[in-house]
Parts: structure tokens; C-alpha cells; sequence
């Protein structure tokens, strides 16, 4: 499935946030590349960055949501972006939302630019070789 048929097939009232969405992070973030897949036994669109996963979008039966490892990896990003969007529900690694009133645009392209600049890849590294001593 390509993902705009997985758009496509959302509720039509997501399918122009979902779009923007995904072009957002397709535009902030060079390193990843995008696709339709399973994560957590639902198709989302998931966007891979060299070696690992970074962000999924999802449209689920009462939210939008928008998976970020770098949120989670760097709680610092997560501490800033759930005071300036609190609207949303930020969980861990992901913040669920039912309209573009809860993610306005200019702060998620804030974010997006700001995840872009994490390298996952070098924090898990970092991580595998501090477990080593």
C-alpha cells in the first residue's frame, strides 16, 4: 500500500492533517524514508531513518498519532514540546491528537527541525558502549 492510499483510506476529516503531517516530516528530515507497515499490529505510515526507526503516523478508531523516538530518547525535547502544545496528549514516545488545533503547524515544523537534528543511531551506539564498561 503507498501512502496515499493509507491516507486515503482514513477518515476523510484526517486525511488533509495527515497529508500535511506527513509532508512536514518528510521535508524536516532528509535522513528518513517513508513507507506503509505494520507497528504495533495497525498500518501506519513509518519513516526510517539508517538503521532505525524514528517516526510513525498513525490514524487510529479516536486520535492521530504522531510517534517520535527522538521525544523519547532526548527528554528534554519531550519536556518543551508537551508545555507548548497541551492540547495533545503526549505519552512517552508519542503524542495522540483528534484535531489541528492541538498541533498547530508552526510549533510541529518547530519540533519536526529539532527531532531531524537527532541522531538515533549515534545515541544507541553511545548507549551499547556505556553498558561495555
Amino acid at each position: 500500500m503507498t501512502i496515499e492510499q493509507y491516507i486515503s483510506q482514513q477518515e476523510p476529516e484526517r486525511q488533509n492533517l495527515l497529508s500535511e503531517i506527513h509532508s512536514e516530516i518528510v521535508k524536516a528530515d532528509k535522513t528518513v524514508s517513508a513507507l506503509v507497515d505494520k507497528m504495533m499490529g495497525k498500518d501506519m505510515i513509518i519513516y526510517n531513518a539508517p538503521g532505525t526507526f524514528k517516526y510513525g503516523l498513525s490514524s487510529v478508531k479516536k486520535h492521530i498519532s504522531l510517534h517520535l523516538l527522538p521525544i523519547y530518547s532526548v527528554p528534554t525535547l519531550h519536556a518543551k514540546y508537551s508545555e507548548l502544545m497541551p492540547k495533545a496528549s503526549f505519552q512517552k514516545g508519542c503524542i495522540n491528537f483528534t484535531s489541528a488545533e492541538e498541533v498547530p503547524m508552526e510549533i510541529l515544523r518547530s519540533l519536526l527541525s529539532d527531532c531531524a537534528k537527532i541522531d538515533l543511531a549515534k545515541i544507541r551506539e553511545e548507549y551499547l558502549q556505556s553498558k561495555k564498561k
